[in-house]
């Protein structure tokens, strides 16, 4: 007895058994017992999600009305798709414009032994013009006893006037979860033991096509194992192993360039292809951006228990930015690797690239803010921190407002009279301004914050050096003004200081420089891999170097 392949064994057999296309089978269900089918329809859909199935469905219960005493055997006849009344035709060898004269012709003929004739013609799109116009009339009006259902993969290439006379049914991608459940009726059928998390990963692999994990489920059966492990599919479907793929990615989170190439290396002496690589780091960081944004249970991801336990744990070490930023870079390699030189070479410098983004990040930041805890910079706490500086009297500090009654707030403590000359390095309003910038909840004012150095405070007014583009920092002045009110208290006021000497404007190319020199133009130009190529002076944003901007709140 010759072997039949699980796409065929475990084809849908009637309404109830079709997977993930409850809507069209109930439609159509009614549609035979209320004698409403139409002449012809029109399947939709990608491949492998039930065309030609729903379509002998319906040929088999029009024509084997009943079922128990079909001693002809005219049902099982449909369904294996060779009965003499419901005529298979694949478009693509059977296109041409005399093909459509014969069906025409045959068209004509009383069915041998069923109610109708039923056309089925797959892959439909493939016919000529010719042979379209050349069927138009008969679908338009076909004899009492013909029935047509069409089946495509490209609607949008059947012409309209064939689409306006059939009822037309889109059948969706089949959900993960479904396919799962099929694929566990398939395995404990065959008497097949599978690990944890291989049903998940080979249903990933069907992208909703229930033919193709059923063609992926059989090449694993076909190993000749009672039981398949993760370690089976990987080596037997030739796929990157997911614990080499999470150390890539574990690797860049860390900052450690050199363990992302070691594990990237490992890899390829395994003979993984660099785009497999690719396509899986890609689609690692994109279900870690996406659990990152809208949580573990997103149902934007088809993963099962077992991955999504996995992903939830790496999604705590890092922030949606970040996955963002690694899809965009793995995906501009994957376009430039079939023009590079060294694909290889492009991927090693994606991976320090983005290992060494963190430490780039970090080069913004004060040295207060660099000694801070890593953890507090992936994860910031929900309540504000107050810090807890006493004013000194040779140097006044700033003290954010205490806050003992919910009704009334205290002024700050600020005891200076007068201007004081800058303090050292490391004094208390040194590090109550870097406390300052790390409650800062939003990325683009810590930014703005952290080129300011305090100099000195007078009666709530605090003075402060630019020390990065005034731009920037005159863009969020309101920003940061809002905040040292809810921080550092109702009566701060923040004043720039612009003591720098009027100089000519720089050259194009010093402009260039500079501005590529800026955090914020580096953080986008890595984000999106750009590169400044022009930059224009703006009268509004004009540094002022006589005047101080100033704002009470």
């Amino acid at each position: 007895m010759s072997y039949t392949v699980l796409a065929r064994r475990y084809r849908s057999r009637d309404f109830d058994e079709l997977v993930g296309q409850d809507v069209v089978a109930d439609t159509l269900r009614r549609a035979v017992e209320q004698d409403r089918v139409a002449h012809a329809y029109l399947f939709c859909g990608t491949r492998g999600v039930g065309k030609t199935s729903m379509a002998r469905i319906l040929a088999r219960a029009l024509n084997a009305v009943d079922t128990l005493g079909d001693t002809q055997g005219v049902g099982d006849a449909i369904m294996r798709g060779d009965d003499l009344d419901v005529i298979e035709i694949d478009g693509a060898s059977n296109r041409g414009v005399e093909q459509a004269r014969e069906l025409i012709a045959a068209a004509g003929l009383s069915p041998a032994r069923c109610p109708y004739r039923i056309y089925i013609i797959d892959e439909v799109h493939m016919l000529t013009s010719e042979a379209f116009n050349t069927l138009l009339k008969t679908m338009e009006e076909p004899p009492s006893h013909v029935k047509f259902i069409l089946c495509t993969t490209e609607p949008h290439k059947v012409p309209a006037t064939i689409r306006s006379r059939c009822q037309r049914f889109d059948f969706k991608p089949i959900a993960m979860s479904d396919i799962v459940g099929h694929l566990q009726h398939v395995v404990d059928t065959e008497g097949v033991k599978v690990e944890a998390g291989v049903l998940d990963r080979v249903a990933a692999l069907g992208q909703g096509s229930m033919r193709d994990a059923l063609s992926v489920l059989e090449r694993l059966l076909a190993a000749g194992d009672a039981s398949i492990d993760m370690d089976t599919v990987e080596a037997t479907l030739g796929l990157p192993p997911t614990a080499l793929v999470h150390g890539i990615i574990d690797a860049v989170l860390d900052g450690a360039a050199d363990a992302a190439l070691q594990q990237a290396n490992a890899l390829q002496q395994q003979g993984i292809a660099l785009d497999q690589v690719i396509e899986s780091l890609v689609e690692t960081n994109r279900e870690l951006m996406l659990m990152c944004t809208c949580g573990v249970d997103t149902e934007l991801i088809d993963a099962g228990e077992t991955q999504r336990e996995a992903l939830a744990q790496r999604a705590q070490l890092g922030r949606p930015d970040v996955f963002a930023h690694a899809v965009a870079v793995f995906e501009a390699v994957a376009r430039q690797s079939a023009m590079a030189a060294s694909a290889g070479a492009l991927f090693d410098a994606a991976l320090v690239r983005l290992a060494l983004a963190s430490s780039m990040e970090d080069d913004t930041r004060t040295d207060a803010q660099q000694s801070a805890p890593v953890a507090a910079k992936k994860k910031r706490p929900a309540a504000r921190p107050e810090p807890s500086v006493k004013p000194a009297a040779a140097t006044p500090s700033i003290t954010p407002a205490a806050a003992k009654s919910p009704r009334k707030k205290k002024a700050p403590d600020v005891s200076a009279t007068a201007e004081t000359p800058p303090p050292a390095a490391g004094s208390s309003m040194t590090e109550s301004w870097a406390t300052f910038c790390s409650s800062l909840e939003s990325r683009a004012l810590q930014v703005a914050a952290e080129m300011l150095t305090p100099r000195s405070m007078d009666n709530g007014t605090i003075h402060l050096d630019v020390d990065g583009s005034s731009i920037v920092v005159e863009d969020k002045l309101d920003q940061l003004q809002a905040a040292a009110a809810g921080i550092l208290g109702s009566g701060t006021t923040l004043v720039l200081n612009s003591s720098t000497p009027a100089t000519p404007p720089p050259s194009a190319s010093a402009s260039l420089s500079q501005a590529g020199a800026d955090p914020l133009v580096k953080m986008v130009s890595e984000v999106f891999d750009a590169e400044v190529v022009q930059v224009k002076a703006s009268s509004a944003s004009a540094p002022q170097h006589t005047q101080e901007r100033t704002q009470d709140v």
